[in-house]
């Protein structure tokens, strides 16, 4: 996809520049010529939007939008230029070809040389805007996973707390228990002790009245 993108845009940089030399040569052509330099920029705009559009439809979804604004946003500005020279080409005289070649090597190469550095500042800062934007979805898909990871940590401890809890009641209750059958062991070796103590007694009252 990087590959066609940057087709796509090296086909809208070339094609932009031939516009605004075109709209150059409109300055200081004949009427025939402008009418022929006119339906050619004309189709040079439509070109222009359809790789607008098929840009549009390559960086959908990847959150570099604003960089196809930026080319909108230049192409309206050589429209405008365009619309500018439309108006006021009564105005200008047919220049001899001389003044032409001048106009050629200096102001319009001056022109398109400044079309490319604004192109070129435009495009960096936008792919700095990427790189912080992706770096940002990294940061955040970490911290989701970190969060996750905590989740299922919590959740077992909860487990082994839970666990911990039945385990602590049964050993209650097997205490309870074991209390409850010493208890009553005692019960029964006193109740034990009680009864031969009585049976002693009865066996010396016996033998002493016997005696007697």
């Amino acid at each position: 996809m990087a590959t066609l993108i940057q087709s796509y845009e090296q086909q809208y940089s070339i094609l932009t520049a031939d516009i605004t030399a075109k709209i150059g040569r409109l300055k200081v052509g004949n009427h025939e010529n402008r009418e022929q330099l006119s339906r050619e920029i004309q189709a040079n705009f439509e070109e222009a939007n359809d790789l607008l559009e098929q840009l549009e439809l390559e960086y959908r979804g990847s959150g570099a939008g604003s960089r196809v604004a930026a080319y909108r946003a230049e192409l309206q500005r050589v429209k405008d230029e365009y619309r500018s020279v439309l108006s006021n080409s009564a105005t200008y005289n047919i220049e001899t070809e001389e003044t032409y070649d001048d106009w050629n090597t200096n102001e319009h190469r001056q022109k398109l040389l400044d079309n490319s550095e604004r192109l070129e500042r435009s495009g960096k800062n936008l792919t700095e805007g990427y790189r912080v934007i992706l770096e940002t979805e990294e940061i955040g898909a970490a911290v989701l996973q970190d969060l996750s990871v905590q989740r299922e940590t919590i959740q077992r401890s909860r487990g082994r707390l839970r666990e911990t809890d039945e385990q602590l009641n049964r050993s209650s209750r097997l205490m309870n228990t074991m209390v409850m059958r010493a208890l009553q062991d005692r019960f029964v070796l006193v109740m034990v002790f009680l009864v031969l103590g009585v049976l002693l007694c009865a066996g010396l009252y016996l033998s002493f009245w016997g005696r007697g």
